[in-house]
């Protein structure tokens, strides 16, 4: 799975850029897989539904399919070691087989993970960058001005980030 994540501070505008890019990439003929990364703890399911008592009956894996959408439900292996990105990134081959024909796929959020990652920054927000704190940042995404150890794009020429961003995961090793 060819994937990159999209990270940056709260409100920095990570759930924007991704759909954002979504549209360039879809409109240039690729298709494009996002994924959604929470470090909260969320139910997916509805407790009380058929699908949520399946799997609290003990079911190892549990499907739904509707006339408009399919999802899987399967629990997370507790992790031995939980920063490990190592096993943090097993997470992600497990979705493997459902985006086995995007061209790409879109990750917001996830900073533990090996992946490729761009940073979305917002100077208002008084947070700094994580450029230097976090390893395969290919690029800080930003209108403001700021000295960086990677290449700064600016946030509002979508398709320049987007080549930059296509030609840079295209490069990389599979």
């Amino acid at each position: 799975m060819r994937r990159v994540h999209i990270i940056g501070g709260k409100n920095h505008g990570k759930t924007t850029l991704t759909c954002e890019l979504v549209a360039e990439f879809q409109a240039r003929g690729l298709r494009v897989g996002t994924i959604k990364h929470t470090h909260h703890q969320h139910e997916l399911d509805t407790p009380g539904k058929d699908s949520h008592r399946h799997r609290q009956s003990g079911a190892a894996v549990v499907g739904i399919l509707t006339r408009s959408m399919n999802a899987v439900y399967w629990p997370n292996a507790p992790a031995e070691s939980p920063d490990d990105p190592a096993q943090h990134d097993q997470r992600y081959d497990a979705l493997t087989a459902a985006f086995h024909d995007c061209d790409l796929v879109l990750v917001e959020g996830d900073t533990r993970t090996t992946a490729p990652k761009i940073e979305v920054w917002r100077a208002a927000l008084d947070t700094p960058p994580r450029t230097d704190q976090i390893t395969k940042i290919l690029a800080l995404v930003s209108d403001d001005p700021i000295e960086s150890p990677v290449p700064v794009l600016s946030r509002s020429d979508l398709p320049a980030l987007a080549d930059f961003l296509w030609n840079a995961i295209t490069e990389l090793p599979s």
